[in-house]
C-alpha cells in the first residue's frame, strides 16, 4: 500500500561525495552464479543488445547521502558501486554476429583521491576483475559507446530502460535512454523494462532466503512495538524503537517511510508525519518493515493504545482479519490478484457482507485499496499483471478505514505462493487480536514489576 518517497527513494540513493561512509545495497550479495544465470535468461530471450546504467554518484552531495544501486541494474550485476554500466549481446547463431564477449560490464577509472574519503571502489583494470565480478569481460566505462557504434554494424535493434510517467525526480532512466539514442541515431531503441519485470517476478531460493530475512526483522520490530506501545507515546517514538530493530538485525535501511498513525490518523493509508501524540482509546495501525540485501518485506499490525480493543475495534479487526484470512486461502498458482474473480475479490466480498457502518451502510465502501501486491527489491516490486505462479511473493493485506469513528484496520502479511498454495513467511507475527492483547498485557505485567529508580 505504500511507495517510497521520492527522499527515500532518491535522496538516500547516492554517495556521499564529500564526507561520510558507503553504505553498500550488496551487504549481502549473492554469488555471482545468481546474477549470471538471470543474464543467460535474459540474453536468450532478446533479439538484440541491451545496455542499462547504474545510479551515478554525482546527483547528491549532501553528507547524508547514501548510495543504493538501481534495482534493475543490481538484479542483473549485484554490482553496489556507482556509475557502471552492462551491455549484454544475443545469444545468436548468426554468423554475422560479432565475436567475442556476450557480457561486457563497463566500469569507472579509480579516482585515488575519492577513495581516501570513501574507500577502496574497483576499476576497469583490477587484477582479476573480471572473476570478482562475474563477467565474461570488464572494460572502462569510455569504451561503451565506441562498442555500441561498432554492435550497431549487425544490429538495428537495441534495448535499454525507458522513462516512465513515474520518473519525475531523478531523471536516470530519461538521462541514459537519451544517451542511447543519440549514440545510435539510426538504431531502434526499445524498452527492457517488460522483460525484466517479468523475471523478476519469479523468486529464486535466494531472493526468497533475502526476502525471509527482511521479513523476520520486521517481525522481531513489529513484536517491539506490541510490546512498548502504551499511550502517552509518540507515533515517531514507535518508528525509531522499530527501526532500531530492523538495524541491529541487519537491515541495510527501512523498505519504505514508516507509516504509525493514532485515532484519526489510523485511516489515513500513507500518513507518515509521525508527529501525533498515541491517546488512550486510540487504536494505531503500524505499517513498518525494513530492507535486508536489497529486498523490502511489508507488515502491518494495528494495535490498541492501551492494550485492549473496545467491542467496537475488535468488531472492526475480526472482520478485516476475517478477509485476510479468505483471501489467503484463495493465494494460488492459477488466480489473478487484483480484478474480477479475484484475491482482491474474495477480501471485498468478505468485507461488504460483515457488518456495517453507524448508518447501517456495508463496509466495502471503507476497503478502497487493492487487497495486495508483488514484492521483491522493491515494496511494490515489478509485475506483468499475470496470473499468481509458484516462486512470487506477494502481500496480503485488506482494510477498513472509518475516519467518522477514528478507526483504521489494517493487517498485512508477506506470502510466498507455492505449487499447492502459499506459505506465510510472515507466520511468526501474532494476528489474532487475543494474542495481541496478551502480548501486551505480559510486556506491561513485567516492565510494572521492575524496580523503578
Amino acid at each position: 500500500m505504500k511507495v517510497r518517497s521520492f527522499a527515500t527513494r532518491f535522496g538516500l540513493l547516492f554517495l556521499v561525495l564529500v564526507c561520510g561512509s558507503f553504505l553498500a545495497q550488496a551487504r549481502f550479495r549473492q554469488p555471482n552464479s545468481e546474477y549470471a544465470a538471470r543474464r543467460a535468461k535474459l540474453r536468450s530471450t532478446i533479439k538484440g543488445p541491451v545496455v542499462l546504467f547504474g545510479y551515478t554518484s554525482r546527483q547528491d552531495a549532501g553528507e547524508l547521502a547514501v548510495f543504493f544501486q538501481e534495482e534493475n541494474f543490481y538484479y542483473l550485476t549485484g554490482h553496489s558501486e556507482p556509475d557502471a554500466a552492462l551491455l549484454l549481446i544475443p545469444d545468436s547463431p548468426d554468423a554475422n554476429a560479432p565475436a567475442g564477449p556476450h557480457e561486457i560490464f563497463y566500469l569507472p577509472p579509480r579516482n585515488p583521491l575519492e577513495e581516501k574519503w570513501g574507500g577502496p571502489k574497483m576499476g576497469p583494470n583490477d587484477p582479476g576483475i573480471a572473476e570478482k565480478t562475474g563477467f565474461q569481460a570488464v572494460e572502462p566505462f569510455a569504451n561503451l559507446r565506441a562498442d555500441l557504434v561498432n554492435l550497431a554494424k549487425t544490429y538495428s535493434t537495441f534495448y535499454t530502460e525507458l522513462p516512465t510517467k513515474e520518473e519525475k525526480g531523478y531523471p536516470h532512466l530519461t538521462t541514459w535512454s537519451e544517451w542511447v539514442q543519440h549514440s545510435l541515431p539510426q538504431t531502434t531503441i526499445e524498452d527492457i523494462s517488460p522483460a525484466l519485470a517479468s523475471l523478476r517476478q519469479i523468486k529464486s531460493p535466494g531472493e526468497i532466503a533475502l526476502i525471509q530475512k527482511a521479513v523476520d526483522a520486521s517481525v522481531d520490530a513489529h513484536i517491539a512495538a506490541m510490546k512498548m506501545m502504551r499511550p502517552g507515546l509518540f507515533e515517531y517514538q514507535i518508528a525509531a524503537r522499530m527501526k532500531e530493530v530492523h538495524e541491529m538485525e541487519g537491515c541495510s535501511r527501512e523498505a519504505y517511510a514508516p507509516i504509525v498513525g493514532t485515532g484519526f490518523y489510523s485511516t489515513v493509508l500513507h500518513y507518515d508525519a509521525l508527529t501525533n501524540e498515541i491517546k488512550d482509546g486510540d487504536v494505531v495501525v503500524i505499517d513498518v518493515a525494513g530492507e535486508y540485501g536489497g529486498y523490502a518485506a511489508d507488515i502491518t499490525r494495528t494495535l490498541p493504545a492501551n492494550g485492549k480493543y473496545t467491542a467496537r475495534q475488535r468488531e472492526i479487526y475480526e472482520i478485516v482479519l476475517g478477509a485476510q484470512n479468505a483471501a489467503l486461502a484463495a493465494i494460488k498458482p492459477g488466480v489473478m490478484l487484483m480484478g474480477a474473480k479475484s484475491v482482491h475479490q474474495v477480501a471485498f466480498d468478505y468485507i461488504n457482507t460483515h457488518g456495517h457502518d453507524l448508518h447501517g451502510n456495508t463496509l466495502g465502501r471503507y476497503f478502497f485499496h487493492g487487497v495486495g501486491h508483488h514484492l521483491g527489491l522493491d515494496v511494490h516490486d515489478v509485475n506483468d499483471r499475470t496470473l499468481l505462479q509458484a516462486g512470487m511473493v506477494i502481500t496480503d493485506e485488506p482494510g477498513i478505514y472509518i475516519p467518522e469513528e477514528n478507526i483504521g484496520v489494517r493487517i498485512e502479511d508477506d506470502v510466498l505462493v507455492t505449487q499447492d498454495g502459499n506459505q506465510l513467511l510472515s507466520a511468526k507475527l501474532p494476528r489474532s487480536p487475543d494474542e495481541i492483547e496478551k502480548i501486551m498485557a505480559e510486556a506491561r505485567a513485567q516492565a510494572q514489576s521492575q524496580p523503578q529508580p
